[in-house]
C-alpha cells in the first residue's frame, strides 16, 4: 500500500536559527536579495508552513516595495526609509529572512525621536501591476507644492499654520534651526517679519491642497 504524502503545517511561530530571532503572522522582516548588491526586501509575514519534519520552512510574504522598485520610480517627496505596501504575495524559504524590522505608520514615524536602520514607513498601498497608490492624492505644503518628505526640514507659519522649506523662503537650514517664530510673506509684512521671524523646526505637516500622484 502507498504511504500517503506528507502534508504541510502552519505554524504559529517560527525561530531562525542564523539571526536568533523569533517571527509570527505580521511580522515585517528584511529578506536576502538574489542580487547581493542590492540592500534587503521589506515584506510582511502573512504564514509560515513547515513539512512534517518541520525542517522544510516556508513563509508567504507580502512584499512591500521601495519607490525604485515602482513603475514611477523615486520622487523628490519620498522619504529615504519610504515603502509601499503591495499586491505582490509570495512564498520565500525561511532561511533567507536576514532579520527583523518595523514598518511605522506615517504619523508613527513622524514622532520616532530617532531612526533605527531596521526603521521603515509606509503611507501607501501600491498595485504592482498598474503602478497605482491607494489613497491616490496627496497633501502638498509650501510655495513649492510638494508633498511631504519627513527627511527635511520645515518651519511653520504662525499664522496660516502652512510649513515651508527653508530654502523656498530664502533661508539656510542653520538659520530656520535658530527660529523661535515664523511669519510666511502672505502673512506679514516684512517690518513685521523682521520681528518676528525668531520657529522651532518640526517634521509634523498639516494638509493645505491635495495632489494627485499621478503627476
Amino acid at each position: 500500500m502507498a504511504k500517503a504524502k506528507s502534508g504541510r503545517r502552519t505554524l504559529d511561530s517560527y525561530t531562525v536559527k542564523h539571526i536568533s530571532k523569533t517571527i509570527r503572522p505580521g511580522d515585517c522582516v528584511l529578506m536576502r536579495p538574489s542580487d547581493t548588491s542590492k540592500p534587503s526586501y521589506v515584506a510582511r509575514v502573512e504564514n509560515i508552513e513547515a513539512d512534517s519534519r518541520g525542517t522544510n520552512v516556508r513563509v508567504q510574504v507580502r512584499w512591500y516595495y521601495r519607490p525604485e522598485e515602482s513603475i514611477g520610480g523615486r520622487r523628490q517627496f519620498h522619504g529615504s526609509k519610504e515603502v509601499f505596501l503591495s499586491d505582490h504575495f509570495d512564498i520565500q524559504s525561511a532561511d533567507t529572512i536576514e532579520g527583523k524590522c518595523k514598518v511605522h505608520s506615517f504619523k508613527s514615524y513622524t514622532k520616532l525621536d530617532a531612526v533605527g536602520n531596521d526603521d521603515f514607513f509606509c503611507r501607501f498601498e501600491y498595485n504592482s501591476s498598474t503602478g497605482a497608490f491607494n489613497p491616490d492624492r496627496v497633501a502638498v505644503y509650501c510655495k513649492c507644492e510638494m508633498p511631504y518628505n519627513p527627511d527635511d526640514l520645515m518651519v511653520q507659519c504662525e499664522e496660516c499654520s502652512d510649513w515651508f522649506h527653508p530654502t523656498c523662503i530664502d533661508m539656510t537650514t542653520e538659520e530656520a534651526q535658530r527660529l523661535d517664530n515664523f511669519y510666511c510673506h502672505n502673512c506679514s509684512s516684512e517690518d513685521q517679519k523682521k520681528l518676528n521671524n525668531s520657529q522651532v523646526s518640526s517634521r509634523h505637516a498639516d494638509a493645505k491642497v491635495i495632489q494627485s500622484l499621478h503627476i
